[in-house]
């Protein structure tokens, strides 16, 4: 199969203050379509990916947060996404499944099989969703809401 266009979003060098578009560049690289022979990993095609706050505190030199990996320069960026399988040599995952979890910030991206992405089921919401309020962001603000406040009814 053909290599075909494949645009990525690069950390041009660790950021300082807040982050500027001069600290990114958009690349257009190539990727090829179709997995290697045996492969278990999943090939996707990124729809919506998810700017969120954590991703700043990666952009330092310094380490970032427990289980976070701070971004390389010149490597693309990272963070949570909505993308379509394209092809599939994992068993979970069939090509055309709607997918969400972490993933390059780029068109393409070839996801080993060792990271989990979560199968979208109910697409009867925009997919976008699943960057904002279905994603990590709404976990967020429903775990700190209800696990950490701790409602009660006839609360204020």
């Amino acid at each position: 199969m053909a290599q075909v266009s494949n645009k990525q979003v690069i950390l041009r060098d660790y950021v300082s203050g807040f982050p500027k578009e001069s600290d990114m560049n958009i690349v257009e690289g190539t990727i090829t379509l179709k997995l290697p022979e045996g492969s278990n990993d999943v090939l996707i095609k990124n729809l919506y990916l998810s700017c969120d706050p954590y991703m700043r505190i990666l952009m330092n030199k310094m380490d970032g947060p427990e289980g976070f990996r701070n971004y390389i320069p010149g490597s693309p960026l990272t963070g949570y996404g909505v993308s379509k399988v394209v092809e599939s040599g994992h068993p979970d995952y069939k090509k055309g499944d709607l997918v969400w979890g972490i993933t390059n910030w780029e068109e393409f991206s070839l996801i080993p099989s060792s990271l989990i992405l979560f199968k979208i089921e109910h697409t009867d919401v925009p997919l976008s969703y699943y960057t904002g309020i279905l994603g990590m962001p709404g976990m967020t603000a429903y775990a700190g809401f209800f696990e950490l406040g701790s409602p009660q009814k006839g609360e204020n």
